[in-house]
């Protein structure tokens, strides 16, 4: 089924989002405007918990709008696979093209092997996103945020447009606001003494170089330890490649 001329010309897209990041999905449409709507889709499960998933009324018709928009969110392994099946289909349904957006990658931080028997999960779940099918259009484009190591974006497959992308703009923009509203209160960089690289995305700041030192029992817990800097009477912002707990 052609595309109609007017949703060609209007170059609406059609959003689908994980229920999870409803907000997102909603915010992303008041920016858009008359550009985007979101997709009428039912997230239900069958008895047994696997998903029972359903594209409702004239959204089935994706051939009809200028582009898909699919907001994932892998925060939990229970919820990858009902969104992987969206994702395989959205293709074989006629979308022209189709922008995956994944702002965390959640295995990203397990993308080596240091000891033999160690799995690189990092790979497994690029892998099972490359294997999503090559609609009428283009192959699908991934937008993922802050990724741990760049050389990830190779882990995926040839059928699969990986695009990396980065939020410290916003960050850096946060911090320019926060100098602006307290003048007085002094803003300390802090990061890992690994993190070498921050030193010049935050050269226009003072800096508080740390490093974390296992201890306890078996080396479970964790010390940090200051190496250069003065963080005392300073507001300390800690950055790190990766926060898993940063919400």
């Amino acid at each position: 089924r052609r595309p109609s001329s007017e949703a060609l010309n209007t170059r609406k897209w059609l959003i689908f989002y994980h229920k999870s990041i409803v907000r997102t999905a909603e915010r992303l449409v008041r920016l858009m405007g008359t550009n985007a709507e979101l997709c009428d889709l039912e997230w239900r499960c069958f008895n047994d918990g696997f998903p029972d998933l359903c594209i409702q009324g004239t959204h089935v018709h994706l051939s009809n709008f200028y582009g898909i928009c699919l907001l994932l969110s892998f925060h939990n392994p229970e919820v990858i696979f009902e969104q992987l099946s969206l994702l395989y289909t959205l293709p074989q349904m006629g979308a022209r093209r189709i922008h995956a957006v994944l702002p965390w990658f959640s295995t990203t931080t397990s993308d080596r092997v240091n000891r033999l028997g160690q799995i690189a999960t990092a790979k497994t779940m690029a892998q099972l996103i490359s294997c999503c099918p090559v609609g009428p259009g283009r192959p699908v484009q991934l937008l993922t945020y802050d990724i741990h190591s760049p050389m990830q974006e190779f882990f995926f497959g040839d059928r699969m447009h990986v695009e990396l992308r980065s939020a410290m703009v916003l960050f850096k923009e946060a911090l320019r606001c926060l100098r602006l509203e307290e003048p007085e209160e002094e803003i300390a960089i802090s990061f890992d003494v690994a993190d070498s690289h921050f030193r010049r995305t935050f050269a226009e700041y003072p800096q508080v170089i740390c490093s974390k030192v296992r201890a306890g029992v078996g080396g479970a817990g964790r010390v940090v330890k200051v190496l250069e800097g003065e963080a005392a009477g300073r507001h300390c912002v800690i950055v790190d490649d990766l926060v898993q707990s940063g919400g």
